[in-house]
């Protein structure tokens, strides 16, 4: 039998978009090839945020949205394009399924208990995604209020409230941290000797692994480690030094040494002496090598349970001396988050006298 052909997918885009053998391409209306240089299919880019930019330069302001259909796609195409790549990837699966449910609702039609029917049912089977697919909705409402299409927002003035999950509360104890870096290698510069530099340095200094994997040599300057964390760079654009330390100097010149590429202008490189993250901001090179590593804990170490990358922020947050410390460790603008996620330990009381 022949291949089956590969037909388009739309998971999540704008209306006649679709994503057809490895590109973003536009489906061009009848009548209208001659904007698009007469072509019926046209290609707006390989990566999402490369077709959002040649989206941007071609089209002309958007007619107030009637639809959540209509809502949703010009959220899509003047919002999106702001956020993060793992943000939009994110959000366009999440606009898919509001798509599914609400697409043909008038905007004004729209009430609360519609929020929460949603929120419940999804729930069910996938309550954080629910939560963040709400976000998204209420927030293309803020949007809609901006651009002239509501007076009111029906889920703040309805008070709706989203889904609420316990913090996650694995904490990666020392002896397991120690079992870690015992882990023998057979390569110097193989990913086992990385991944322990790297576990090392986070445990000082409590990065995200997208702002710890993109340390260049040049952020290391002679008063710290100068970092612009991902999350704040397009909103406060807040920077972080994380003074030197003994320990810290120490730690950093293990990260130089097992480095396999030492002209690499990053950090950590792999064998090309590339950035383990994407310009779309995957790292699925670093997750294999982190997977192969927490098999090879399970199955050679005294470790039972497996603990993710992001419990060593946590572990980070935990061991700090003081809440204060923790919450500048993280970046985080209050010490809320930082207390109800991240500090994972026992609370300590000094009984009364």
């Amino acid at each position: 039998m022949p291949p089956r052909k590969r037909k388009p997918e739309n998971k999540g885009l704008p209306t006649r978009w679709e994503h057809y053998h490895g590109a973003y391409y536009y489906r061009v209306p009848p009548g209208q090839e001659a904007a698009w240089d007469g072509k019926k299919r046209f290609r707006l880019g390989k990566t999402l945020p490369e077709a959002y930019r040649t989206w941007a330069e071609r089209i002309t302001p958007r007619e107030t949205p009637t639809t959540i259909a209509d809502l949703l796609d010009r959220y899509a195409l003047e919002v999106m394009p702001t956020k993060a790549p793992a943000t939009q990837r994110g959000q366009a699966a999440g606009i898919e399924r509001l798509r599914r449910v609400f697409s043909h609702m008038p905007i004004g039609a729209f009430k609360p208990q519609h929020a929460y029917q949603y929120r419940d049912k999804r729930g069910r089977t996938a309550p954080t995604a629910a939560n963040r697919e709400l976000e998204i909705l209420s927030h293309a409402f803020t949007k809609a209020i901006e651009w002239g299409a509501l007076e009111r927002h029906p889920m703040i003035d309805g008070k709706f409230r989203k889904l609420k999950r316990p913090p996650r509360t694995r904490y990666v104890e020392d002896w397991e941290i120690i079992e870690a870096l015992s882990l023998p290698s057979t390569r110097r510069h193989g990913s086992v000797r990385m991944l322990q530099a790297y576990i090392r340095l986070k445990l000082l200094i409590g990065l995200r692994r997208t702002d710890l994997l993109r340390l260049r040599m040049s952020d290391l300057r002679d008063d710290g480690i100068h970092v612009t964390p991902s999350k704040t760079a397009r909103s406060s654009g807040k920077r972080v030094i994380y003074e030197w330390t003994d320990e810290l100097h120490t730690v950093l010149n293990g990260c130089k040494a097992i480095r396999p590429v030492h002209i690499s202008p990053w950090l950590f490189c792999n064998r090309r002496g590339e950035c383990y993250v994407n310009d779309d901001g995957r790292a699925n090179g670093f997750e294999s090598i982190w997977q192969r590593f927490m098999v090879r804990l399970l199955t050679e170490t005294k470790i039972t349970e497996r603990f993710q990358e992001r419990d060593l922020r946590a572990k980070c947050a935990t061991d700090a001396e003081s809440l204060e410390h923790a919450r500048a460790l993280l970046a985080h603008a209050s010490d809320n988050t930082t207390k109800r996620v991240y500090r994972r330990g026992p609370e300590r009381v000094k009984p009364v006298r």
